[in-house]
């Protein structure tokens, strides 16, 4: 394929998500550009909904022209989808259309109520993301596999729920679930006042640590991973664990502030998930990390 239309699609995920470019791009050709094009087409359904405006398609739209690959034409991402779909047989379109399914949610169901509910979400949005890597990441991936893997998924989903409270406000969206807003004796009126108190503070944690259950889950399979893939996986884990500790730092505060990870921590992290790595040899070039 079009070494220009990899590099479109690697400009998408280096500006959208650092943390997953640091973690994947030390990946062998063709899992690295396999990730990169699975990242750019996620990127191009979450903007379909979230910011229209940016977005080349309606999400209607791209689930037909999804559905109609082989034929669809007019955006660097097609091209781009038929080479991964060609390049890695065992993939499925179905986590794809799912993950569709979960962006269109966003129109319909911005208040959540249950904890069932946020669940079903995560996978769709984000278990679905596991899904899809899998086939490229892993060379023979059990049922046991796929579940650690949507485990991965919907524990970083959480983590971008708790980061993102603030800005899904004011978005007029409500991921955390009232039942669990009740527990805690947090009001929704609280909520739209940007209150931080204990009470949140507890609901927050009781969210962490729900995440954190899940990442443990989804670590629990990475010996069966290349060594590479499992680098690449638990390097982005420990990112966007580190979330969830920068959320602590600012006091919990995210509503007005907004939670990362600085490259000297990313460093630290990378030096602690290459030290249980030692057969991947030099991986010097992940030093520019920033």
């Amino acid at each position: 394929m079009n070494e220009a239309i990899f590099k479109r699609c690697e400009d998408m995920i280096k500006q959208g998500s650092s943390s997953f470019y640091h973690a994947f791009r030390g990946l062998p050709s063709p899992r690295r550009e396999a990730v990169y094009v699975i990242y750019a087409f996620c990127r191009i359904i979450d903007d379909s909904v979230d910011e229209p405006e940016r977005s080349p398609y309606t999400i209607d739209e791209l689930r037909s022209l999804f559905l109609n690959l082989e034929q669809a034409e007019g955006h660097f991402v097609w091209p781009a989808l038929r080479w991964l779909f060609d390049h890695f047989p065992h993939l499925d379109q179905g986590p794809f259309l799912r993950q569709m399914d979960g962006q269109l949610k966003d129109l319909s169901l911005t208040h959540y109520e249950t904890m069932e509910q946020l669940e079903e979400y995560c996978y769709l949005v984000a278990g679905t993301v596991g899904e899809m890597l899998l086939p490229v990441l892993h060379e023979n991936s059990t049922d046991r596999i796929v579940a650690s893997g949507i485990a991965l998924g919907k524990g970083m989903q959480i983590v971008n729920i708790i980061r993102d409270v603030g800005e899904d406000r004011g978005r007029q969206r409500r991921y955390l679930p009232r039942e669990l807003m009740e527990r805690f004796n947090y009001s929704e009126q609280d909520w739209e006042n940007g209150l931080v108190n204990d009470a949140f503070i507890a609901m927050l944690n009781e969210l962490r640590a729900q995440a954190m259950n899940w990442f443990r889950q989804g670590l629990e399979e990475m010996d069966t991973y290349p060594p590479a893939s499992g680098f690449a996986v638990e390097l982005a884990s420990s990112f966007y664990a580190a979330i969830l500790q920068s959320v602590e730092r600012n006091g919990y505060d995210v509503y007005s502030k907004r939670a990362f990870v600085t490259d000297e921590d990313k460093l630290h992290m990378l030096g602690n998930v290459l030290h249980r790595y030692p057969m991947l040899g030099d991986m010097s070039s992940y030093t520019a990390v920033s």
